[in-house]
Protein backbone atom coordinates (compact mmCIF):
# COMPACT_ATOMS: atom_id res chain seq x y z
CA UNK A 1 0.00 0.00 0.00
CA UNK A 2 1.25 3.38 -1.18
CA UNK A 3 -0.20 6.10 1.26
CA UNK A 4 1.74 8.69 -0.98
CA UNK A 5 -1.40 8.64 -3.11
CA UNK A 6 -3.39 10.13 -0.98
CA UNK A 7 -0.71 11.98 0.87
CA UNK A 8 1.01 14.33 -2.22
CA UNK A 9 4.49 14.78 -2.19
CA UNK A 10 4.98 12.55 1.36
CA UNK A 11 8.57 11.01 1.87
CA UNK A 12 8.43 7.60 2.18
CA UNK A 13 10.81 5.33 5.19
CA UNK A 14 11.17 1.54 5.58
CA UNK A 15 12.28 -0.39 8.22
CA UNK A 16 11.81 -3.93 7.90
CA UNK A 17 8.64 -3.85 9.97
CA UNK A 18 7.39 -0.34 9.34
CA UNK A 19 6.93 2.23 6.54
CA UNK A 20 6.82 5.56 7.95
CA UNK A 21 5.40 8.52 5.55
CA UNK A 22 6.54 12.06 6.54
CA UNK A 23 4.20 14.42 5.03
CA UNK A 24 4.24 18.69 6.02
CA UNK A 25 3.98 18.58 10.03
CA UNK A 26 2.92 15.22 10.44
CA UNK A 27 4.12 11.33 10.25
CA UNK A 28 1.99 8.46 9.45
CA UNK A 29 3.34 5.29 10.27
CA UNK A 30 1.88 1.54 9.06
CA UNK A 31 3.12 -1.75 10.24
CA UNK A 32 3.87 -4.54 7.72
CA UNK A 33 2.36 -7.89 7.40
CA UNK A 34 5.51 -9.33 8.55
CA UNK A 35 5.21 -12.63 10.94
CA UNK A 36 8.87 -12.77 12.68
CA UNK A 37 10.22 -15.13 15.35
CA UNK A 38 10.14 -11.68 17.76
CA UNK A 39 7.35 -10.21 16.50
CA UNK A 40 3.92 -11.23 14.56
CA UNK A 41 2.15 -8.37 12.11
CA UNK A 42 0.18 -11.06 10.25
CA UNK A 43 -3.58 -9.53 10.41
CA UNK A 44 -5.24 -6.54 10.45
CA UNK A 45 -6.23 -7.09 13.92
CA UNK A 46 -2.70 -7.97 15.45
CA UNK A 47 -1.63 -4.52 13.09
CA UNK A 48 -4.36 -2.28 14.87
CA UNK A 49 -3.69 -3.88 18.15
CA UNK A 50 -0.17 -3.27 18.23
CA UNK A 51 -0.20 0.45 17.14
CA UNK A 52 -2.80 1.08 20.07
CA UNK A 53 -0.17 -0.20 22.30
CA UNK A 54 2.47 1.99 20.84
CA UNK A 55 0.06 4.92 21.00
CA UNK A 56 -0.65 4.24 25.03
CA UNK A 57 2.96 3.67 25.35
CA UNK A 58 4.01 6.39 23.84
CA UNK A 59 1.85 9.16 24.96
CA UNK A 60 3.60 8.58 28.52
CA UNK A 61 6.61 10.23 27.27
CA UNK A 62 5.82 11.80 24.28
CA UNK A 63 2.24 12.83 24.53
CA UNK A 64 2.76 15.88 21.87
CA UNK A 65 4.03 13.43 19.20
CA UNK A 66 1.68 10.70 19.23
CA UNK A 67 -1.89 11.78 18.22
CA UNK A 68 -3.65 8.82 16.81
CA UNK A 69 -4.80 6.16 15.07
CA UNK A 70 -6.65 6.90 11.57
CA UNK A 71 -8.24 4.03 9.36
CA UNK A 72 -7.10 3.22 5.97
CA UNK A 73 -10.48 2.55 3.54
CA UNK A 74 -10.95 2.16 -0.06
CA UNK A 75 -8.31 -0.38 -1.59
CA UNK A 76 -4.50 -0.68 -1.54
CA UNK A 77 -4.32 1.26 -5.30
CA UNK A 78 -6.28 3.99 -4.18
CA UNK A 79 -6.68 4.18 -0.11
CA UNK A 80 -8.20 6.89 1.94
CA UNK A 81 -7.03 7.73 4.45
CA UNK A 82 -9.65 8.63 7.60
CA UNK A 83 -12.47 8.02 5.38
CA UNK A 84 -15.62 6.14 5.42
CA UNK A 85 -16.00 2.63 5.09
CA UNK A 86 -14.50 -0.64 6.39
CA UNK A 87 -10.89 -0.03 7.22
CA UNK A 88 -8.33 -2.21 4.83
CA UNK A 89 -5.46 -1.14 7.16
CA UNK A 90 -4.54 1.39 10.21
CA UNK A 91 -2.30 4.00 10.56
CA UNK A 92 -0.67 6.05 13.80
CA UNK A 93 -0.58 9.65 13.01
CA UNK A 94 1.97 11.85 14.67
CA UNK A 95 3.89 14.85 15.25
CA UNK A 96 6.89 15.44 12.84
CA UNK A 97 10.26 16.31 14.46
CA UNK A 98 13.06 18.76 12.97
CA UNK A 99 16.01 16.68 10.89
CA UNK A 100 18.90 16.64 12.92
CA UNK A 101 17.06 16.84 16.43
CA UNK A 102 17.68 13.07 17.47
CA UNK A 103 20.27 13.06 20.27
CA UNK A 104 22.04 10.27 17.79
CA UNK A 105 21.98 13.25 14.98
CA UNK A 106 23.41 15.24 17.62
CA UNK A 107 26.19 13.37 19.13
CA UNK A 108 27.28 12.57 15.20
CA UNK A 109 27.58 16.03 14.66
CA UNK A 110 29.55 17.04 17.95
CA UNK A 111 26.52 19.23 19.38
CA UNK A 112 25.37 16.79 22.07
CA UNK A 113 25.40 19.18 25.16
CA UNK A 114 25.51 19.08 29.15
CA UNK A 115 22.14 20.87 29.01
CA UNK A 116 20.46 18.00 26.87
CA UNK A 117 21.54 15.57 29.18
CA UNK A 118 20.25 17.24 32.60
CA UNK A 119 17.03 17.15 30.65
CA UNK A 120 17.24 13.76 29.72
CA UNK A 121 18.10 12.39 33.19
CA UNK A 122 15.10 14.75 34.70
CA UNK A 123 12.68 13.10 31.91
CA UNK A 124 13.36 9.67 32.34
CA UNK A 125 13.83 9.82 35.94
CA UNK A 126 9.99 11.35 36.32
CA UNK A 127 8.78 9.33 33.69
CA UNK A 128 9.84 6.19 35.59
CA UNK A 129 8.72 7.92 38.87
CA UNK A 130 5.42 7.96 37.73
CA UNK A 131 5.02 3.74 37.01
CA UNK A 132 3.40 1.77 38.90
CA UNK A 133 5.52 -1.01 40.14
CA UNK A 134 4.57 -4.72 38.24
CA UNK A 135 3.26 -7.47 40.73
CA UNK A 136 5.70 -10.10 41.04
CA UNK A 137 3.57 -12.27 39.28
CA UNK A 138 3.54 -10.05 36.48
CA UNK A 139 7.29 -10.59 35.94
CA UNK A 140 8.13 -11.82 32.20
CA UNK A 141 9.23 -15.39 31.81
CA UNK A 142 11.59 -14.60 30.01
CA UNK A 143 14.26 -12.16 31.70
CA UNK A 144 17.55 -10.25 31.14
CA UNK A 145 20.11 -13.56 31.34
CA UNK A 146 17.91 -15.63 28.72
CA UNK A 147 17.45 -12.19 26.29
CA UNK A 148 21.74 -11.92 26.44
CA UNK A 149 22.25 -15.47 25.82
CA UNK A 150 20.27 -14.92 22.71
CA UNK A 151 22.07 -11.94 21.46
CA UNK A 152 25.65 -13.97 22.45
CA UNK A 153 23.86 -17.04 20.33
CA UNK A 154 23.51 -14.68 17.57
CA UNK A 155 26.86 -13.65 17.32
CA UNK A 156 28.74 -16.94 18.34
CA UNK A 157 26.26 -18.71 15.44
CA UNK A 158 26.69 -15.87 12.70
CA UNK A 159 28.87 -15.55 9.54
CA UNK A 160 28.39 -12.19 9.50
CA UNK A 161 30.41 -11.85 12.29
CA UNK A 162 33.80 -9.42 11.39
CA UNK A 163 36.74 -11.50 11.61
CA UNK A 164 38.33 -9.37 14.34
CA UNK A 165 35.70 -10.97 16.97
CA UNK A 166 36.84 -14.68 16.96
CA UNK A 167 34.82 -17.05 18.37
CA UNK A 168 37.19 -17.06 21.68
CA UNK A 169 36.26 -13.90 21.97
CA UNK A 170 32.22 -14.33 21.88
CA UNK A 171 33.00 -17.47 24.51
CA UNK A 172 35.21 -15.13 26.80
CA UNK A 173 32.33 -12.45 26.89
CA UNK A 174 29.69 -14.94 27.54
CA UNK A 175 31.42 -16.20 30.56
CA UNK A 176 31.98 -13.16 32.20
CA UNK A 177 28.72 -11.41 31.44
CA UNK A 178 26.78 -14.40 32.44
CA UNK A 179 28.69 -14.93 35.86
CA UNK A 180 28.06 -11.49 36.73
CA UNK A 181 24.33 -11.68 35.79
CA UNK A 182 24.38 -14.91 37.95
CA UNK A 183 25.85 -13.30 40.94
CA UNK A 184 23.72 -10.40 40.72
CA UNK A 185 20.52 -13.15 40.49
CA UNK A 186 19.28 -12.63 44.27
CA UNK A 187 19.98 -8.78 43.93
CA UNK A 188 17.45 -8.87 40.75
CA UNK A 189 15.13 -10.81 42.94
CA UNK A 190 14.97 -7.92 45.51
CA UNK A 191 14.27 -5.33 42.84
CA UNK A 192 11.43 -6.98 41.66
CA UNK A 193 10.11 -7.46 45.42
CA UNK A 194 11.22 -4.15 46.12
CA UNK A 195 9.10 -2.78 42.96
CA UNK A 196 11.44 -1.68 40.69
CA UNK A 197 9.99 -3.62 37.84
CA UNK A 198 7.91 -1.49 35.56
CA UNK A 199 6.50 -1.28 32.62
CA UNK A 200 9.47 0.71 31.39
CA UNK A 201 10.49 2.33 27.66
CA UNK A 202 12.27 -0.80 26.85
CA UNK A 203 14.86 0.87 24.22
CA UNK A 204 16.03 4.07 25.41
CA UNK A 205 19.01 4.22 23.33
CA UNK A 206 20.05 7.76 21.75
CA UNK A 207 18.40 7.29 18.31
CA UNK A 208 14.90 7.27 20.13
CA UNK A 209 15.50 10.57 22.21
CA UNK A 210 14.61 13.98 20.55
CA UNK A 211 15.27 17.14 21.42
CA UNK A 212 11.47 18.88 21.63
CA UNK A 213 10.29 22.24 22.60
CA UNK A 214 12.87 22.86 24.86
CA UNK A 215 13.27 19.43 26.33
CA UNK A 216 14.33 15.67 25.77
CA UNK A 217 11.66 13.44 25.23
CA UNK A 218 11.35 9.33 24.51
CA UNK A 219 9.43 8.13 21.85
CA UNK A 220 9.23 4.75 19.85
CA UNK A 221 9.22 2.42 23.14
CA UNK A 222 8.84 -1.31 22.73
CA UNK A 223 5.30 -2.37 21.83
CA UNK A 224 5.88 -5.64 20.29
CA UNK A 225 6.99 -7.58 23.37
CA UNK A 226 6.05 -7.01 26.93
CA UNK A 227 9.34 -8.94 28.47
CA UNK A 228 11.52 -6.39 26.52
CA UNK A 229 9.80 -3.10 28.55
CA UNK A 230 8.23 -5.05 31.33
CA UNK A 231 12.31 -4.49 33.33
CA UNK A 232 14.17 -2.77 35.86
CA UNK A 233 14.59 0.41 36.01
CA UNK A 234 18.29 0.66 35.82
CA UNK A 235 18.18 -1.82 33.11
CA UNK A 236 16.41 0.94 31.13
CA UNK A 237 18.58 3.57 32.00
CA UNK A 238 21.48 2.10 31.16
CA UNK A 239 20.77 1.53 26.99
CA UNK A 240 21.06 5.21 27.18
CA UNK A 241 24.58 5.32 29.42
CA UNK A 242 25.88 2.67 27.00
CA UNK A 243 25.16 4.41 24.14
CA UNK A 244 26.46 7.82 25.02
CA UNK A 245 29.57 5.57 25.94
CA UNK A 246 29.52 4.38 22.58
CA UNK A 247 29.55 7.44 21.27
CA UNK A 248 32.56 8.16 22.97
CA UNK A 249 30.67 10.42 25.25
CA UNK A 250 31.87 9.03 28.30
CA UNK A 251 31.72 12.07 30.59
CA UNK A 252 27.77 12.56 29.31
CA UNK A 253 27.36 9.19 29.91
CA UNK A 254 28.11 9.31 34.09
CA UNK A 255 26.76 13.11 34.19
CA UNK A 256 23.64 10.95 33.20
CA UNK A 257 23.43 8.55 35.35
CA UNK A 258 24.08 11.29 38.14
CA UNK A 259 21.37 13.26 37.13
CA UNK A 260 19.22 10.33 36.95
CA UNK A 261 19.93 8.62 40.13
CA UNK A 262 20.28 12.01 42.24
CA UNK A 263 16.05 12.60 40.72
CA UNK A 264 15.26 9.39 41.69
CA UNK A 265 17.80 8.13 44.68
CA UNK A 266 17.55 5.07 43.08
CA UNK A 267 21.30 4.42 44.16
CA UNK A 268 20.46 -0.09 44.79
CA UNK A 269 20.38 -0.03 41.32
CA UNK A 270 23.53 1.23 39.86
CA UNK A 271 24.68 -2.48 41.70
CA UNK A 272 23.44 -3.68 37.83
CA UNK A 273 24.43 -0.97 35.55
CA UNK A 274 27.49 -2.37 34.25
CA UNK A 275 26.04 -5.49 33.39
CA UNK A 276 22.92 -4.38 32.50
CA UNK A 277 25.09 -2.08 29.75
CA UNK A 278 26.92 -4.64 28.85
CA UNK A 279 23.46 -6.69 27.91
CA UNK A 280 22.15 -3.23 26.05
CA UNK A 281 25.43 -3.30 24.19
CA UNK A 282 25.04 -6.71 22.86
CA UNK A 283 21.53 -5.69 21.67
CA UNK A 284 22.81 -3.31 19.37
CA UNK A 285 25.61 -5.59 18.12
CA UNK A 286 22.74 -8.17 17.38
CA UNK A 287 21.02 -5.40 15.06
CA UNK A 288 24.09 -4.32 13.43
CA UNK A 289 24.92 -7.99 12.67
CA UNK A 290 21.68 -8.72 11.00
CA UNK A 291 21.27 -5.13 9.44
CA UNK A 292 24.70 -6.54 7.80
CA UNK A 293 26.37 -3.19 9.38
CA UNK A 294 29.60 -4.28 10.42
CA UNK A 295 30.76 -0.98 11.75
CA UNK A 296 27.81 -0.89 14.02
CA UNK A 297 28.77 -4.33 15.09
CA UNK A 298 32.57 -3.21 16.39
CA UNK A 299 31.06 -0.44 18.06
CA UNK A 300 29.24 -2.15 20.08
CA UNK A 301 31.30 -5.21 20.86
CA UNK A 302 34.19 -3.93 22.46
CA UNK A 303 32.30 -1.43 24.68
CA UNK A 304 30.61 -4.80 26.03
CA UNK A 305 33.73 -6.37 26.68
CA UNK A 306 35.01 -3.43 28.77
CA UNK A 307 31.42 -3.09 30.67
CA UNK A 308 32.29 -6.78 32.01
CA UNK A 309 36.32 -6.36 32.33
CA UNK A 310 37.56 -5.68 35.75
CA UNK A 311 37.24 -1.74 36.63
CA UNK A 312 40.22 -0.41 38.31
CA UNK A 313 39.78 0.04 41.88
CA UNK A 314 37.34 2.37 42.92
CA UNK A 315 37.59 5.68 44.76
CA UNK A 316 36.51 7.67 47.15
CA UNK A 317 37.18 11.70 46.88
CA UNK A 318 35.55 14.04 48.91
CA UNK A 319 34.84 17.79 47.44
CA UNK A 320 34.92 20.08 50.76
CA UNK A 321 33.96 23.56 51.01
CA UNK A 322 32.68 27.00 52.11
CA UNK A 323 29.22 27.64 50.18
CA UNK A 324 29.38 29.25 46.94
CA UNK A 325 33.07 28.14 46.44
CA UNK A 326 31.73 26.27 43.49
CA UNK A 327 32.19 22.94 44.89
CA UNK A 328 29.00 20.96 43.41
CA UNK A 329 30.01 22.20 40.52
CA UNK A 330 33.40 20.84 40.93
CA UNK A 331 32.35 17.70 42.26
CA UNK A 332 29.96 17.06 39.03
CA UNK A 333 33.10 17.59 36.85
CA UNK A 334 35.20 15.14 39.09
CA UNK A 335 32.38 12.70 39.07
CA UNK A 336 32.17 12.39 35.10
CA UNK A 337 35.68 12.34 34.22
CA UNK A 338 36.36 10.13 37.07
CA UNK A 339 33.03 7.87 35.76
CA UNK A 340 32.07 7.95 39.26
CA UNK A 341 28.76 8.32 41.31
CA UNK A 342 28.10 11.62 42.91
CA UNK A 343 26.61 12.19 46.51
CA UNK A 344 25.42 15.47 47.29
CA UNK A 345 24.39 16.48 51.19
CA UNK A 346 22.00 19.01 49.77
CA UNK A 347 20.17 16.60 48.02
CA UNK A 348 20.43 13.61 50.80
CA UNK A 349 19.66 16.13 53.86
CA UNK A 350 16.48 16.87 51.56
CA UNK A 351 15.51 13.44 50.51
CA UNK A 352 15.80 12.32 54.51
CA UNK A 353 12.93 14.92 55.05
CA UNK A 354 11.03 14.30 51.64
CA UNK A 355 11.93 16.91 49.94
CA UNK A 356 12.68 17.57 46.62
CA UNK A 357 16.00 19.04 45.48
CA UNK A 358 14.58 22.34 45.08
CA UNK A 359 12.32 22.64 47.93
CA UNK A 360 12.90 25.41 50.81
CA UNK A 361 12.46 24.32 54.00
CA UNK A 362 9.34 24.80 55.88
CA UNK A 363 8.93 27.00 59.11
CA UNK A 364 9.52 24.36 62.10
CA UNK A 365 11.20 21.93 59.88
CA UNK A 366 14.81 20.88 61.73
CA UNK A 367 16.70 20.98 58.86
CA UNK A 368 19.88 22.24 59.57
CA UNK A 369 19.60 21.18 63.13
CA UNK A 370 22.18 18.68 64.62
CA UNK A 371 20.64 15.84 64.72
CA UNK A 372 19.54 16.36 60.46
CA UNK A 373 23.15 17.42 59.95
CA UNK A 374 23.87 13.70 61.75
CA UNK A 375 21.64 11.79 59.78
CA UNK A 376 22.53 13.62 56.34
CA UNK A 377 26.13 12.49 57.32
CA UNK A 378 25.11 8.81 57.96
CA UNK A 379 23.29 8.47 55.06
CA UNK A 380 26.17 9.63 52.79
CA UNK A 381 28.53 7.55 54.23
CA UNK A 382 26.25 4.18 53.86
CA UNK A 383 25.89 5.34 50.69
CA UNK A 384 28.87 5.64 49.62
CA UNK A 385 30.11 2.23 51.11
CA UNK A 386 27.51 0.56 49.22
CA UNK A 387 28.27 2.24 45.86
CA UNK A 388 32.02 1.18 47.19
CA UNK A 389 31.47 -2.30 47.27
CA UNK A 390 29.40 -2.38 44.07
CA UNK A 391 32.86 -1.19 42.43
CA UNK A 392 31.74 2.27 41.77
CA UNK A 393 34.44 5.29 42.44
CA UNK A 394 32.32 8.04 44.64
CA UNK A 395 32.39 11.86 45.07
CA UNK A 396 30.68 13.15 47.97
CA UNK A 397 29.98 16.39 47.51
CA UNK A 398 29.31 18.23 51.03
CA UNK A 399 30.75 21.73 53.34
CA UNK A 400 32.73 18.96 55.49
CA UNK A 401 33.98 22.02 57.05
CA UNK A 402 34.39 19.99 60.66
CA UNK A 403 37.46 17.74 60.74
CA UNK A 404 35.17 14.88 62.25
CA UNK A 405 33.04 14.73 59.31
CA UNK A 406 35.90 14.18 57.15
CA UNK A 407 37.87 11.58 59.51
CA UNK A 408 34.54 9.03 59.04
CA UNK A 409 34.76 8.98 55.65
CA UNK A 410 38.63 8.93 55.36
CA UNK A 411 38.25 5.62 57.85
CA UNK A 412 35.15 4.12 55.37
CA UNK A 413 38.11 4.28 52.23
CA UNK A 414 40.92 3.21 54.94
CA UNK A 415 38.14 0.34 55.93
CA UNK A 416 37.73 -0.43 52.56
CA UNK A 417 41.09 -0.36 51.81
CA UNK A 418 40.17 1.98 48.64
CA UNK A 419 41.98 5.21 47.86
CA UNK A 420 41.18 8.07 49.30
CA UNK A 421 41.62 11.64 48.15
CA UNK A 422 40.21 15.29 49.70
CA UNK A 423 39.73 18.14 47.55
CA UNK A 424 39.24 21.20 48.93
CA UNK A 425 37.25 24.19 46.32
CA UNK A 426 38.43 27.52 47.52
CA UNK A 427 37.76 31.27 46.36
CA UNK A 428 37.51 34.66 46.92
CA UNK A 429 35.00 35.90 48.99
CA UNK A 430 33.87 38.21 46.62
CA UNK A 431 33.28 35.41 43.80
CA UNK A 432 31.45 33.38 46.25
CA UNK A 433 29.17 36.18 47.67
CA UNK A 434 28.53 36.94 43.38
CA UNK A 435 27.68 33.11 43.00
CA UNK A 436 25.41 33.25 46.07
CA UNK A 437 23.78 36.18 45.30
CA UNK A 438 23.28 34.80 41.44
CA UNK A 439 22.09 30.99 42.69
CA UNK A 440 19.73 32.77 45.12
CA UNK A 441 17.92 34.89 42.84
CA UNK A 442 18.00 31.72 40.17
CA UNK A 443 16.02 29.61 42.76
CA UNK A 444 17.02 26.26 40.95
CA UNK A 445 19.71 24.99 43.17
CA UNK A 446 19.19 22.28 46.16
CA UNK A 447 21.40 24.32 48.61
CA UNK A 448 19.37 27.02 50.75
CA UNK A 449 22.64 28.60 51.84
CA UNK A 450 23.34 32.32 51.52
CA UNK A 451 25.56 34.83 52.13
CA UNK A 452 24.84 35.16 55.94
CA UNK A 453 25.26 31.38 56.45
CA UNK A 454 28.36 30.92 54.05
CA UNK A 455 29.70 33.82 56.60
CA UNK A 456 28.84 32.09 59.40
CA UNK A 457 30.41 28.40 58.23
CA UNK A 458 33.70 30.79 58.26
CA UNK A 459 33.90 31.25 61.41
CA UNK A 460 33.97 27.65 62.59
CA UNK A 461 35.16 25.90 59.64
CA UNK A 462 38.27 23.37 60.73
CA UNK A 463 41.20 23.13 58.94
CA UNK A 464 42.59 19.89 57.71
CA UNK A 465 45.44 18.54 59.44
CA UNK A 466 49.00 18.75 58.44
CA UNK A 467 48.93 15.16 58.30
CA UNK A 468 46.76 14.69 55.60
CA UNK A 469 48.83 16.86 53.52
CA UNK A 470 49.60 13.66 50.93
CA UNK A 471 45.72 13.57 50.46
CA UNK A 472 44.11 16.86 50.50
CA UNK A 473 44.45 18.77 47.42
CA UNK A 474 43.45 22.56 47.21
CA UNK A 475 41.78 23.82 43.74
CA UNK A 476 40.79 27.10 43.59
CA UNK A 477 38.09 27.89 41.58
CA UNK A 478 38.23 31.93 41.00
CA UNK A 479 38.04 31.21 37.00
CA UNK A 480 36.14 29.81 34.16
CA UNK A 481 34.73 26.94 33.80
CA UNK A 482 37.49 25.94 31.23
CA UNK A 483 40.34 26.54 33.72
CA UNK A 484 38.26 24.31 36.32
CA UNK A 485 38.03 21.66 34.08
CA UNK A 486 41.42 22.12 32.99
CA UNK A 487 42.24 21.87 36.83
CA UNK A 488 40.01 18.81 37.18
CA UNK A 489 41.91 16.92 34.58
CA UNK A 490 45.10 17.90 36.03
CA UNK A 491 44.26 16.41 39.37
CA UNK A 492 42.83 13.29 38.14
CA UNK A 493 45.92 12.26 36.00
CA UNK A 494 48.28 12.78 39.28
CA UNK A 495 46.00 10.74 41.03
CA UNK A 496 46.29 7.95 38.49
CA UNK A 497 49.85 7.85 38.83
Amino acid sequence: MDLSLCLPGAVRIDTHISTVWLADDYAYKLKKPVSLPFLDFSTLERRRHFLEQELRLNRRTAPELYLDLLPVSGSAEAPVLDGAGEPIEWVLRMRRFPAGALLSELAAAGQLQASHIDALAAHVADFHQSLPALPVEAAPAKDVVEWTCESLDEAESSPQRPPGIDLARVLALRERLLARLDAQSGWRAGRLHGGFLRECHGDLHLGNLVLWRGGVVAFDAIEFEPALRCIDLMNDVAFAFMDLLAWGRAELAWRFVNGYVERSGDFDGLLGLRAFAAYRALVRAKVALLSGQPQGFLRYWPLAESLVADPAPPRLLLVMGLSGAGKSTLAAMLAEQAGAIRLRSDVERKRLFGLAPTDRPVPGLELYGAEATRRTYARLSGLAEGLLLAGHSVVVDAALLRQAERAVLRALACRLCMPFLLVECAASQQFMEQRLATRAAAGTDASDAGIEVQRRQREWAEPVPAGWSAEHQVIVNDGSLADLQAAVTALLAEARR
